[in-house]
């Protein structure tokens, strides 16, 4: 259990037998301070304290954003009484009640810097040797001399402990492209080595699977599953197959509960990093390649153990009739790529070999199938046009190509059978961990109502369904040509959807239940909700008791470890546009603006900064505005591409 978990837990309230061993000691600490009590065998907090992450303001002032049950306002903390808190840290803190303001409190003590590492560069100043922040530029006082820093290369980027101040890491200099995912891990301290103990553990499983050792598992080689992935994919989820004479659809998936045991190496990992993070050139497993590309990985012609959902549809009123969860083994007959499917798809049938025909045979009726599914799921549900950027990179990590890719007709197909199986997974779930994702608030969606006036879509609320109002919205933004735009000012005005251990449905997909059953190589939540119905189907009550014990704190521990994993990738691909834009300063480009709140930002629309934002230096521009900017500074340490407007584009918009 991590501290945070256990500050939630105590913030509720703990069993005296339940409290780790690991945290004792700081529980006496909080029981001589009166801050903990003893009541009935369990451990609570008493009501003048507070565990909270510390946010802080740009004036200095802090506020508790505090842990456990609903507390109200949150509580406002003086920046004398900040502690040497800094934002994001987790603090024990105490009201200061007082009658005439704001409720607010003091820090009394900072239990874990929200950041335990910084990342930070050398930077000449006069005749000394400073060390920078590399995202905010301020001075960070490292415990190294002026003599061991002034043997340093000047822009050495280096990885500092918050608690001691100490340099842990030489990572490159700045100059170098092939720093930047160091810098992009190092700021979320994220590491792409895995433990001995976690490597030997991975190895030890053999590279095969031998059916004989599994009698009790349904074996479905016989059957020609497929899989379809991205082109530079190495690690297969899942795998599909479609009886047409049952209308059953198959959703094979990597059986990694089988390998990856509760509490052991491996486990205490992939709960610690959530999630896999993808890089242009590489990963960064979840799991050790010995087994996420190995032993768990769906292989073409190789035995896998797996968890499949055998779904039975009626083709005629496109209903689930049946749900079965098999322990199989399957033997995948192809890997395709997206690209592949998509020329069957679209009637290019002039590289089809045998196990294609016989693969199609089953395919091309299961897209027929999924595509009316589709259309009826979205008419209680919402449909978003979006783009992800592919960038490509040569040996040095010098960015050489962009790709914008939208959906096509072979991703919709996977995407539809993986959320037949994930809704199924829900529905099989009284307890665990769910994919929930709320609506909208009114006072969002008035603000998107706002915002969209500007660039000439109207709408009002009235009294129709948000689902309605939303097609509406995207009706007219397709006759102005902006929808994907527009798509994503919708999407920001909505909650972000997350992990919770309540299913509370899932507004964007129109669900009333739904988790994530599909990714357990590259998904600890799809882990856990495999151990989950293994449990349930096996009727292990005492199991699933255990797994479900913490299971609130867990997800919440989750959907932060999500955010961050997106954030590394995210920061990647921003220090690859800033370092090719440093090399192209005076240059002009086409752009769309996309944000005017604040400081205003494009977005680039052709060359290889296709995709990258800039922020502009000018105010006067309107939303959706088609601009000729030019590039004007570009900073390798935050990441940043400034930029002016040279030329305005006249539009319709």
């Amino acid at each position: 259990m991590q501290l945070k978990e256990f500050l939630q837990k105590l913030s509720f309230s703990i069993e005296k037998e339940d409290v780790p061993k690991e945290f004792r000691e700081l529980l006496d600490s909080f029981i001589l301070i009166k801050a903990v009590k003893l009541k009935d065998d369990r451990y609570e907090l008493d009501s003048k304290y507070r565990f909270a992450a510390v946010d802080i303001s740009s004036k200095g002032t802090g506020y508790l954003l505090s842990f456990g049950k609903s507390r109200g306002k949150d509580l406002l903390v003086e920046p004398s009484d900040l502690n040497g808190a800094a934002k994001g840290d987790i603090v024990l803190a105490k009201r200061i009640f007082s009658k005439s303001s704001r409720p607010k409190a003091k820090v009394l003590e900072v239990l874990k810097k929200e950041f335990e590492t910084s990342v930070g560069y050398t930077k000449k100043a006069g005749s000394k040797i400073v060390v920078l922040n590399i995202k905010t530029d301020l001075p960070i006082t490292v415990a190294s001399s002026q003599r061991a820093l002034k043997q340093l290369p000047l822009s050495t980027v280096m990885k500092i402990d918050n608690y001691t101040m100490s340099i842990t890491e030489i990572l490159g200099v700045l100059d170098d492209p092939k720093v930047d995912e160091k810098i992009s891990l190092a700021l979320f301290n994220k590491n792409e080595n895995f433990a001995k103990e976690c490597e030997l553990e991975a190895k030890s499983y053999a590279n095969a699977v031998e059916k004989s050792m599994y009698p009790d598992r349904a074996d479905l080689t016989h059957l020609p599953f497929c899989t379809i992935d991205p082109p530079d994919a190495k690690d297969f989820d899942d795998a599909i197959y479609f009886d047409k004479k049952e209308s059953a659809l198959y959703v094979a998936i990597a059986d990694v509960s089988e390998y990856v045991t509760t509490f052991g190496a491996i486990d205490k990992e992939a709960k610690s990093r959530g999630f896999s993070i993808y890089f242009p050139h590489k990963s960064i497993p979840m799991l050790p390649r010995a087994l996420s590309e190995n032993i768990c990985s769906l292989k073409p012609n190789e035995d896998r153990l797996s968890f499949i959902y055998k779904i039975t549809i009626d083709p005629k009123r496109l209903k689930v009739l049946n749900e079965e969860l098999i322990e199989g083994i399957i033997r995948s007959k192809r890997r395709y790529t997206y690209d592949k499917i998509d020329l069957f798809l679209s009637g290019d049938f002039s590289q089809k070999d045998e196990i294609d025909e016989e693969i199609l045979k089953f395919l091309l009726p299961l897209e027929k199938l999924l595509g009316k599914i589709r259309a009826k799921r979205l008419k209680n549900g919402c449909e978003f046009r979006s783009s992800e950027v592919r960038m490509t990179l040569d040996e040095d990590q010098n960015l050489i190509g962009v790709k914008i890719e939208s959906e096509t007709p072979s991703h919709a197909l996977i995407e539809d059978a993986m959320l037949l199986a994930n809704k199924a997974a829900a529905k099989s779930l009284e307890n665990g961990i769910f994919r929930v994702h709320e609506a909208p608030s009114s006072s969002r969606i008035e603000e998107l109502l706002d915002d969209l006036g500007i660039i000439g879509i109207y709408s009002d609320l009235e009294s129709e369904n948000i689902y309605e109002l939303i097609r509406r919205l995207q009706k007219n933004a397709d006759e102005k040509g902006v929808r994907e735009e527009v798509d994503k000012m919708i999407i920001r005005a909505q909650k972000q959807a997350a992990y919770s251990h309540q299913s509370l449905g899932h507004f964007g997909l129109g669900f009333e239940h739904y988790t994530h059953f599909t990714s357990p190589i590259r998904r600890y939540s799809d882990l856990i909700v495999h151990r989950i119905l293994k449990a349930v189907k096996r009727n292990e009550k005492k199991v699933l008791k255990f797994i479900l014990k913490d299971i609130d704190v867990l997800a919440v521990r989750i959907s932060e470890l999500e955010r961050e994993a997106a954030k590394v990738a995210w920061d990647f691909m921003d220090r690859k546009y800033a370092r090719y834009a440093l090399n192209h300063i005076g240059e002009s480009f086409l752009a769309t603006v996309t944000d005017t709140n604040r400081s205003p930002i494009v977005h680039f629309e052709e060359g290889l900064l296709k995709g990258a934002r800039a922020f502009l230096i000018d105010g006067d521009v309107e939303l959706l505005e088609k601009v000729k900017v030019e590039i004007v500074e570009s900073y390798l340490t935050s990441a940043r591409i400034i930029a002016t407007v040279k030329e305005w584009i006249k539009t319709d918009v």
